[in-house]
């Protein structure tokens, strides 16, 4: 079965696309893409996940060719769109998958609908960016300044910032125009409700399984915010990447298949 494009109109009539491989009948396991990416992000791991698993890649709201409202680009919004998505795929219990920033998206569900999350793969996760000097200097010197169209060399950079120079050019050039796709009234939004939100006193009231999926070369996010996450998240177990950046399901798309996929297998059996 090759990779299906679908799309659905989630419960606030918002228009979002969705990729999906796998037997329908199988464990569910929905992918998060991270701040500015789009389902396509996930492409590198979609066909490598084994078909006996339900895999969607969503593109969220105001991201690739999902609709894009004016305002609404907070985590609780993002996290009422996985709910109404999952509602309207009949989809009852799901492992939710999430990078960067997406991994709050994913654990705002968990927290806030447990019987809905079987689990929680999380790759590159931070604990919170309220106040992050790093991210609080970008939004400033840059982010809210952006205008529409985005620059092309602007996305570039990011994509590369936030992985890994030696990734396939034509994966690099897919993932920029997908960038470009989000205005920049989202970009300001999102980004300015990453530096309010904090959800760590909450963590340990999930009780849904976590994977903390982490490359020690990740200039984004450290390694003291996964072992935080893994203390504070009862049931968290961290796997680190060696020499690998901000986004290991590009830079080894293999490994991460595997992983998360033995992941959902545990976490979410499929019936007998």
């Amino acid at each position: 079965m090759t990779i299906q494009v679908s799309g659905v109109v989630v419960g606030n009539g918002l228009a979002l696309p969705y990729a999906e491989h796998g037997d329908r009948s199988g464990p569910v396991l929905a992918l998060l893409p991270g701040p500015t990416d789009s389902w396509l992000s996930y492409q590198p791991v979609l066909e490598r996940i084994p078909r006996s698993i339900r895999t969607i890649a969503v593109s969220q709201r105001g991201h690739g060719d999902s609709d894009k409202p004016a305002s609404g680009y907070g985590v609780s919004d993002f996290a009422g769109d996985v709910i109404s998505l999952l509602d309207v795929l009949g989809i009852e219990r799901a492992v939710l998958a999430g990078h960067s920033g997406s991994c709050l998206v994913a654990r705002r569900v968990a927290i806030d609908h447990p019987g809905r999350v079987a689990g929680l793969a999380l790759e590159a996760s931070p604990t919170t960016l309220r106040g992050d000097e790093g991210l609080t200097e970008f939004v400033e010197s840059i982010v809210l300044g952006l205008d529409d169209p985005i620059d092309p060399d602007f996305a570039r950079s990011v994509v590369v910032d936030t992985s890994s120079g030696d990734i396939a050019p034509e994966l690099q050039d897919r993932l920029v125009g997908e960038l470009l796709k989000v205005p920049a009234r989202a970009w300001r939004e999102m980004f300015a409700a990453l530096l309010q939100y904090d959800d760590t006193g909450e963590l340990p009231s999930i009780t849904a399984p976590a994977l903390l999926i982490w490359g020690d070369a990740d200039r984004v996010v450290g390694r003291d915010m996964q072992e935080q996450l893994a203390r504070r998240m009862p049931r968290a177990d961290l796997v680190v990447y060696q020499g690998v950046g901000h986004t290991p399901r590009w830079e080894d798309p293999s490994r991460f298949a595997t992983d998360i996929a033995a992941f959902v297998e545990r976490s979410l059996p499929a019936r007998p």
